[in-house]
Formats: structure tokens, sequence, C-alpha cells
């Protein structure tokens, strides 16, 4: 099983000094804490994709390959790379380029985002995101499988006769989970192409969270990928430790209740009651995330938020140090000793996927009759 950590970027003022980091600071930061990530034995730095402030990542291929360069083992990943403001054969582009600079660690999250005002700032209209996310996915598709493409669709111009460039590397496309929090048309997508499906349960309650998994894990049996268990999902999580839940809350509080995402609203003890967010012990943090499987079922891939709210590097780094010493080797012993032999206990890697030598597996393939934006508008798939 895959465990990481995952960045949002925001730039977040410290409520206890009062100080803001430069935005060259945040990036330096983020870069630190992906390296700290390998060095204690996570699997996984997953970056987000912003273009309004607080936040910084615009160019998350830019950072990743930046680190890529710095480590030897992390896979590289995003929490969101937005398929439906940026355009799809740029996106063909850079993550086949990002695969050859860092010899295939990475895949990428495609979501629609969170923040609306980002749409018009690259001509789309949030009132088609979904019929947005399910054209341009069905292009990148296509642009990483076939060398000559002619396509024409309704949101962009036509193209014929285009190849991209580079070519994905060894012939296999990244792969390529879909995230979503609240859209079933997402789940429904992943799971007809046979994807990985990634729910960020950070803000939700664990029946939705277990309601949008299980629709997708029957989704992709019905259309023939395998078994329901064998779906592959990601999961998020964010934690908060301390050698005691007291201290931990003392220290946590002032930043969870400023924090630009979700401070303001319930209560810390609220919070947490209501959703998978653990402020406590390495021995809290262990059992809360064993419990995820009890909700979802055997997943793949667990990444964790610990960077938000203008945590202080050294408190990060810190909190890095404590999951990959005392949560995430106990967590990974016990997913593995509850797994079915017959589900996987990883995602698809560009290893995994390259000895698949008979491209048999639907990763490798235009499936026949993709999904348009029409259909997807019709709920004609339901």
């Amino acid at each position: 099983m895959q465990f990481g950590i995952m960045s949002v970027g925001d730039v977040t003022q410290d409520p206890t000094t009062g100080r803001t980091p430069s935005e060259a600071e945040r990036i330096e930061a983020i870069t630190a804490i992906a390296l700290k990530a390998e060095e204690v034995g996570l699997d996984v730095f997953a970056t987000g994709e912003h273009h309004n402030p607080p936040f910084v990542p615009s160019s998350p291929t830019t950072h990743l390959a930046y680190i890529a360069a710095k480590t030897t083992r992390l896979r590289l990943s995003t929490s969101t790379t937005l398929i439906t403001t940026n355009d799809p054969v740029k996106i063909a582009e850079d993550y086949a380029f990002l695969q050859h600079l860092s010899g295939g660690r990475n895949d990428l999250m495609l979501g629609r985002g969170n923040s609306g005002p980002v749409y018009p700032w690259f001509g789309k209209d949030i009132r088609q995101g979904i019929l947005l996310a399910v054209e341009n996915y069905h292009l990148l598709r296509r642009l990483w499988r076939e060398r000559t493409v002619n396509w024409e669709g309704k949101f962009r111009t036509p193209l014929h006769g285009y190849t991209s460039t580079p070519w994905p590397l060894d012939d296999v496309p990244p792969f390529v989970w879909h995230g979503s929090i609240r859209s079933p048309q997402i789940a429904e997508q992943a799971a007809f192409y046979g994807d990985g499906f990634f729910h960020n349960n950070i803000f939700w309650n664990k029946e939705h969270t277990a309601s949008m998994v299980h629709n997708y894990r029957r989704r992709f049996e019905a259309f023939g990928h395998g078994r329901a268990d064998q779906a592959i999902v990601g999961l998020g999580g964010h934690v908060f430790l301390a050698d005691s839940e007291a201290e931990a809350k003392k220290q946590f509080r002032p930043y969870f209740d400023n924090a630009p995402v979700y401070g303001h609203g319930p209560s810390l003890e609220e919070f947490t009651e209501m959703t998978p967010l653990t402020v406590g012990t390495a021995e809290q943090a262990i059992e809360r995330t064993m419990q995820f499987a009890d909700w979802v079922g055997d997943y793949q891939r667990q990444l964790f938020l610990v960077d938000h709210a203008g945590l202080p590097l050294e408190v990060v780094l810190d909190q890095v140090e404590r999951l990959g010493r005392d949560v995430v080797p106990e967590v990974r012993r016990r997913m593995e000793e509850r797994r079915p032999e017959h589900v996987p206990s990883d995602p698809p890697t560009h290893t995994s996927l390259l000895k698949d030598t008979s491209r048999s597996n639907p990763h490798f393939q235009v499936s026949p009759g993709a999904p348009t934006a029409e259909k997807e508008n019709t709920g004609s798939r339901s």
C-alpha cells in the first residue's frame, strides 16, 4: 500500500506569530517537506494545482520535476490536476515530459478544483464543469495512446493529424486517478475507464465517503475491469500528532481556528467527530486510519495533509517524521494483514504497467464507445 502526503500549497499567516511566509519561502518549504517524506520512508508526495491566492502551486509539473531531481524513490503525484481549465494537449505533453525526467515515478489525479473564479480566467464556463471533465479526459487518453490523433469536440479546436510529444515513456501512459468529493459523475468516469478513484475525505463524514467509493466499486465491476473489491481507491486524511492528545489540541487549535479552508466554522472537537481529522497521538491516528478500510474496503493509497493553515516548517517536518516513524509502519502492517490475496495492495505503477506486455490491461487501451459530454449530460450511463 502507498502512503504519502499531499499539500494544497496555501500561503497562510501563522496565527501564533502573525508572520506570513513569502511565496518563495512557501515553495522552498513544500520542497523540503517532499524531501523529508522520502527520507522517512513515505511513498508519495502530491501537490495541488491552484491559480489564485493564497495558494502557490500553479505549475505542478515544474515543481515535481525539481523534486524528482532531488529524490530517487519518491512517487510524484498531484492532489489535483485541473482537467477542466487546462488544455488536455498541454496536460499530455507536461506529464509525459515529467515521466521521462522522473524515470516513470509520476502519476496524476484529475479534478475540477474548488475555485469557481478559475474557470473564466482560462476561458471556461463553470456550468460546463462536468462536461469539460468528460470530454477533456477522453481526448487526453487518446493523445497518450494514438500516435496520430484526429479529433473534434465541443470545447476546443479540432485536431488533425496531431502527435503529442514527448510520447509516454516506454509506451506506457501515466496512471490516472480521478478525484472528487461530491460528484458521482466523476466516480462513474473513473469506473468506466478502469482508472483509480480518489476521495479526499478530509471534509466529509464516513457515510458520504463510503457511498462515493462503493458506487465507484460497483460500476468498476459492471464495466468489466474486475471485482468491485479490486478497484483502485485512494483516500485523503488530515493529522496533527503530539505525545498526548491534550498537547496536540493545544498546539493545533489556533491553526485550525484560522485555517483558510475550514476555519471559523465547526469547533476542532466537532470537526474531528464529523470527519477523519485526527488530532492526537500516533496510536489515535493508527486506529482512525484503520477505520477507513472498514468504511470503504481495502484500498491502495493513503495521503495525509500535514502542512496546512500556516504551520511553521519545523512543525510540519516533525509531523512528517512522526508519520513515517510512528504511524505508517503499523498502519501498513495492519492493512496488509487484513487484505485478501486477490485485492491489489498497490496502485498500478510505471513498472507494473510496463510488465503487462500483452497490453490487455484497460489502462493501455482507448475504450470503445467512450463517453461523450452529451452522454454524461443526459445520464445515459447511470
